[in-house]
């Protein structure tokens, strides 16, 4: 059985967060070619079903950058934790350096999730952030810490290499950023790759060759453990380096392409 890990947003979704006809008949065929097919995604759940169209395929999502494995009835498998120790840790440096800040949570996301902000400006995202009281999160009972997510203004993405610099070596947590003004910050036993991993050993199934997509440094897990990686046309050069092969963009059905022209499936 082949299995495509397909990653969303700049993958699989054009810049509009939609996903086109052309893609989502792929996505059947695989299907009824009886491939497995998973969405690999740094979204929450919550934020992949939102989409008709992803919800309908009834397809096992690893969220959050594999902090959540979810089969294809929407049952959890695995789900890993940030201690609240290093979130503490964490916080302030983001918080200091001026980024953005989304906690990722058992309980939703605060202030928000990143694609709440995903198409404003920065003079409507500040708002959002300023002044936001991040003490009342840590109040929550039963509280499970899954992601950070660190977003800077497009003219200050120097912040984002002075994140990973100042946690390199400092903190026991992983980190990889989904676009270049970001960085998303997860348990050390959590990545697309090692999710995918775990996928195959939870539910006692061996895939004879899987087939990575992705645009952004957090597929870049994914690319590792994968039989075939497919970068997107517009990912990041150093994304592209790191897969077997270049496909067309997002928008130009660059999955679609990949899977009908260049894997010839």
């Amino acid at each position: 059985m082949k299995c495509f890990s397909i990653d969303l947003d700049g993958t699989l979704l054009d810049s509009k967060h939609m996903l086109s006809d052309e893609n989502y008949q792929v996505l059947q065929d695989l299907k009824k070619q009886g491939h497995h097919v998973i969405i690999n995604t740094g979204r929450a759940v919550e934020d992949v079903l939102k989409i008709d169209a992803i919800q309908g395929l009834e397809t096992p999502i690893i969220s959050i950058n594999g902090n959540i494995i979810y089969t294809e009835k929407r049952e959890t498998l695995f789900e890993a934790a940030l201690p609240t120790a290093t979130y503490k840790e964490l916080f302030p440096i983001l918080q200091n350096l001026g980024l953005w800040i989304m906690v990722y949570t058992n309980q939703g996301g605060f202030p928000c999730r990143n694609p709440d902000i995903q198409d404003k400006r920065p003079e409507e995202i500040a708002p959002i952030f300023q002044d936001y009281d991040y003490e009342k999160i840590l109040e929550k009972q039963g509280l499970k810490i899954y992601k950070v997510m660190a977003v800077t203004r497009p003219e200050e993405l120097e912040k984002i290499d002075q994140a990973k610099k100042a946690i390199e070596g400092n903190l026991e947590i992983s980190y990889a950023s989904s676009f270049p003004n970001n960085v998303e910050f997860t348990s050390v036993e959590a990545n697309k790759g090692s999710a995918l991993l775990r996928y195959q050993q939870l539910t006692k199934q061996s895939f004879s060759e899987i087939y990575a997509f992705g645009d952004g440094g957090n597929d870049v897990s994914q690319f590792k453990v994968a039989t075939t990686s497919i970068a997107m046309g517009n990912a990041p050069a150093a994304v592209q380096q790191e897969a077997d092969i270049i496909t067309k963009t997002n928008n130009e059905n660059g999955f679609a392409y990949a899977v009908k022209q260049l894997i010839k499936l």
